[in-house]
């Protein structure tokens, strides 16, 4: 039996008793997510390569065989769900966001789900001068990156009133874990920014990450924008700092500003060109989410070095 044959298989067979989640993008944030969900949903995943199938039915996913940049592959998931999460990034041009404008087109062809997640990035905001940030703070998206994030908001929350989907956004800063530091950066010395024109970072561990993704599905209010975000209040220099201090590394060196706009990548410099400091008093106050890394400091400790 082949692929798409097993997973229509996998459906017909499905305990219809059971709620019925989709997820939309399979990397690291969602496999951590997954053993959440696993007890309480029937859950479905939208993979286009074969090669991903079995690591998710080890998982207990019945995963579905589709492609965001190609509407007429996305048929099979109208009215399967009746929850989604959608961890998908936009394409890689462009400002906007067209493979969530493919996804909600699909689940809008078969019965529609009730509540909808959706992972964004605190880079709608655009530079803010090291300001605290609130969820209620209006856009400013400059990157082509950002603006195709803001684009898919705007689409979900348009498309969710107008179906009365109960929709929640997350906007997501940097994401860490131990496997996932900044550990090559640091040992090739890439420079920083002097500490007195160095810009604000937040962070979340992506353990958080999976829990509020799960706290915001359950508990989440209609088309209600969260930060998940941790409490830490570093600069991009203390961070990198940080990550080599744990493991016992030379710290990188630091150059000014506008020395940095001259010898680093476009890629970095669209990061370091932008500082604020997120709230995150919605996620804990309205989500009942508490950390288990309240801050970067409380991941790095645990870290032992020989």
């Amino acid at each position: 039996m082949n692929a798409v044959a097993c997973a229509k298989s996998e459906i017909l067979t499905h305990n219809l008793t059971m709620r019925r989640l989709l997820i939309i993008g399979c990397g690291d944030v969602a496999a951590r997510t997954i053993p959440l969900l696993i007890k309480g949903y029937r859950v479905y995943a939208l993979v286009r390569n074969a090669g991903y199938f079995a690591r998710l039915r080890a998982l207990g996913v019945v995963p579905l065989m589709g492609d965001l940049d190609d509407r007429n592959s996305l048929a099979r998931i109208a009215g399967i769900a009746d929850a989604v999460l959608h961890f998908a990034p936009p394409p890689n041009s462009g400002i906007h966001d067209t493979r969530t404008r493919n996804l909600l087109s699909a689940l809008s062809n078969g019965k529609l789900p009730k509540r909808m997640v959706y992972i964004s990035t605190s880079g709608v905001y655009g530079d803010c001068a090291g300001a605290r940030v609130s969820e209620t703070r209006p856009l400013n998206a400059t990157s082509p990156r950002a603006q195709r994030r803001a684009d898919a908001e705007k689409q979900i929350r348009s498309w969710a009133r107008r179906n009365h989907v109960h929709a929640g956004i997350l906007r997501v800063p940097g994401i860490y874990a131990e496997d996932r530091l900044p550990l090559n950066r640091v040992r090739q010395g890439t420079p920083g920014v002097v500490a007195s024109e160095d810009g604000y970072t937040n962070h979340i561990h992506a353990d958080d990450l999976a829990r509020i993704a799960m706290a915001a599905l359950q508990l989440g209010r209609a088309c209600r924008v969260y930060h998940a975000s941790d409490d830490s209040q570093l600069k991009m220099g203390e961070y990198f700092d940080s990550v080599a201090d744990a493991f016992r590394l030379p710290r990188i060196p630091r150059v000014s500003r506008a020395e940095a706009q001259r010898v680093l990548p476009e890629s970095l410099l669209s990061f370091m060109n932008e500082s604020r400091r997120l709230t995150n008093r919605r996620i804990k106050e309205e989500l009942k989410v508490r950390l288990r890394f309240p801050e970067v400091a409380d991941l790095l400790a645990t870290i032992n070095q020989p």
